[in-house]
């Protein structure tokens, strides 16, 4: 077997230490690494690791999700195929695996824990425990993904703690998604074996979930941004942490990164370059018990060459000792083309089904009020002044719109709500990326672009939609509604133009489409709309839509 070698300056993260060295390696692994008395401009170090991803939320099969974020630097991603899941099922996590078997970038994909997420939504598949249990008996399954029903994490659901069980029998790491437990219930979450956190979103509650034993994961993605809360965890607990994207659109990863991205945010923030190397490297590969390089002799030959430490600009990426990726060249492996897979309903939505009747009395209206950058919503109580007919409709003074969720796997009524904030004037925006069963989710300001956007949802078998007088676009996502087989270059080129459409209508939001998609999760506070209803996460329960004192 040939071997490589290559030289530069060596930035060794465990050490904390950066020399002029050569690396000596072939397809088995690094074979010596020898410190040189040389100058150079280039820098080596490991390749970055997602510590927590939907490839999903990108729109890109995993493998067009590879050709993008390699040349970023990223050579390992912690996956939880979750949102394929709630579509299609264990034939959703088996897509994606063997998909991202086409390609160098190394997948890591976690047994999902929570399909459906609730039953308080209608989902396409049911992952059970004995499911569950199937999966993480593969040795291609690295982990039990987030676990959000912590009510039943809490309150010993059966088929919960299954679930945790087995993860603890294969002896695989579990994954935990808990925004703003506390106290006792959280000691008995943690207790139950669930290890990490990426859903914390102030400085107490990630000290908390610290102190008893939790890694937390800090997440910068396209619409939920925590670094700027959590950024100061670096000082004391360097050790505890990891960096991940969770939810990042094409056009981001292309215009601005990917890991790349979170690390120079946090060099500018001031933050010890070794400490935020470590958290894209050595504690993501140790917590989930990776094979993936780290750059010692014996280990995988994964590591990246980048001009500097300051930007890293990448000038080429080796994964298993073949290199993957140079500036000069782009991508050196293929990218072999994807057959869709999908499921949806062929009823269409009528007018009749989009109003909502006054009730004879009622003091105000629940509106789900979203906060650009996060994923929290609140409830605002709205008093309509301006009533026609006995028929609630949209109130554009006050930023208060339509929002409707419609059933994508059988034909039911469709659940109609409001939502503030989201800025739109004019028009309409759906898509069929609606976390976590990935339901038909359209916010609008009339019902004709409404329904134009919900059945055109329909009639393509999901995408992102905007629909307005003066313009249409569609961005269709034939698998599993959720990913297109084009390239990360022809998706985002698309998505872009949903973005700019929705500013166009009135939109202000950095991420109108992500934080769309986040209004139908009812497993992060407070308010949602599901296709069955408004629903109060705090209490977990439904709600009904109008407030009355009586």
């Amino acid at each position: 077997m040939r071997n490589n070698s290559i030289k530069g300056n060596i930035v060794d993260v465990f050490r904390k230490e950066i020399f002029a060295g050569e690396i000596t390696f072939c397809k088995n692994g690094i074979i010596s690494i020898v410190k040189l008395d040389e100058k150079f401009e280039n820098f080596i170090l490991p390749g970055f690791i997602d510590a927590h991803v939907h490839i999903e939320s990108s729109m890109l099969t995993p493998s067009r999700f590879a050709e993008i974020v390699v040349p970023r630097g990223t050579i390992g991603v912690v996956s939880d195929p979750h949102e394929i899941a709630n579509v299609l099922g264990v034939e959703g996590v088996e897509y994606m695996i063997n998909d991202g078997k086409k390609v160098p970038l190394k997948f890591f994909f976690g047994a999902p824990s929570c399909v459906p997420a609730t039953s308080f939504e209608s989902s396409g598949a049911v992952i059970d425990s004995s499911a569950v249990q199937s999966l993480l008996r593969r040795d291609d399954v690295w982990f039990l993904s987030e676990m959000m029903n912590f009510p039943g994490v809490i309150y010993d659901d059966v088929d919960v703690h299954k679930k945790l069980n087995f993860a603890k029998q294969y002896n695989k790491p579990i994954d935990g998604h808990a925004p703003g437990l506390t106290g006792s219930n959280l000691d008995k979450y943690v207790s139950a074996g669930i290890s990490t956190d990426h859903e914390c979103s102030t400085l107490k509650e990630a000290e908390e979930k610290i102190s008893k034993g939790m890694m937390i994961q800090i997440r910068e993605g396209s619409a939920a941004r925590n670094f700027e809360a959590l950024k100061s965890l670096f000082k004391n607990h360097p050790d505890k942490l990891m960096l991940c994207t969770d939810d990042s659109h094409p056009d981001d990863l292309i215009s601005q990164g990917h890991m790349d991205r979170l690390l120079r945010l946090g060099l500018k923030e001031g933050i010890n370059l070794f400490d935020l190397l470590r958290a894209v490297t050595i504690n993501p590969a140790q917590h989930y018990n990776l094979p993936i390089g780290l750059l010692r002799v014996n280990d995988p030959a994964d590591f990246i060459v980048v001009e500097d430490l300051d930007n890293f600009n990448v000038v080429s990426a080796y994964i298993e000792g073949e290199r993957v990726y140079h500036q000069n060249d782009g991508i050196t492996f293929d990218v072999p083309s994807a057959d869709p897979v999908n499921k949806f309903r062929t009823e269409l939505v009528t007018h009749k089904q989009l109003e909502v009747k006054l009730p004879d009395e009622y003091d105000s209206v629940r509106v789900i009020e979203v906060h650009d950058g996060e994923l929290l919503t609140s409830q605002y109580n709205w008093k309509p002044l301006n009533v026609s007919g006995g028929v609630l409709t949209s109130d554009l003074n006050q930023d208060i719109i339509k929002l409707v969720v419609v059933n994508r796997y059988k034909d039911t009524p469709p659940s109609v709500g409001f939502v503030k904030n989201l800025g739109l004037k004019k028009g309409a925006i759906g898509s069929t990326v609606a976390h976590d069963s990935h339901n038909i989710i359209v916010a609008g300001c009339d019902d004709d672009s409404i329904l134009r956007a919900i059945n055109v949802l329909i009639e393509g078998n999901g995408g992102i939609v905007t629909v307005n007088g003066e313009f249409f676009n569609h961005l269709p996502l034939p698998v599993a509604g959720l990913m297109s087989c084009d390239s990360g270059a022809e998706v985002a080129e698309k998505y872009k133009v949903c973005n700019q459409n929705a500013a166009k209508m009135g939109s202000s939001l950095k991420s109108p489409f992500m934080t769309l998609s986040f209004l139908s999760l009812l497993v992060i506070p407070s308010l949602k709309l599901g296709d069955k209803g408004l629903f109060n996460v705090a209490d977990f329960e439904f709600t009904s839509l109008f407030v009355s004192d009586k």
